[in-house]
Order: structure tokens, then sequence, then C-alpha cells
């Protein structure tokens, strides 16, 4: 495992103090901020394309086709 050094500014050592008063230490409550971040960053990405998608008329052309495709199978 790495280390990794911060520095903090008031408001962080405010959030931080609320964190550890819980018994979180001050590397668990970091770690804990870092993934969430990274998992907030993913779902953002993730949004963009699908909404990308969602306004692409070829693929909203080709999803349309898909699903009557998929109907006809369904239909035999």
């Amino acid at each position: 495992m790495s280390t990794l050094t911060i520095r903090t500014d008031a408001e962080v050592e405010r959030a931080l103090e609320t964190l550890t008063r819980e018994g979180m230490s001050r590397s668990e409550a970091a770690r804990a901020a870092i993934l969430e971040a990274e998992r907030a960053h993913r779902r953002r990405r993730l949004r963009a394309e699908a909404e990308s998608l969602r306004d692409d008329p070829e693929d909203v052309a080709a999803s349309r086709e898909l699903a009557l495709e998929m109907d006809a199978i369904r239909a035999r």
C-alpha cells in the first residue's frame, strides 16, 4: 500500500473532525472520499455516454429496428 500526503484547509479539517468523531480514521475517511469521487466520476461519464446515445438519431433508429425484430421473433 502506498502513502498519500494531502494539504487540508479549515473546511476539510471540520469534515474530518465530524467523520473521525464517530470512529473513522483520517485514512479511512480519505480512502472513502477518493472511492466515492471515482464512483461519481464514473456515473457522470456513463450518464454522458447514455445521453449521447439517446440523442444520436442513427442509434435511436437502430434501437427501434432491433426492438421491432425482437417483437417479430417473440410473435413466432
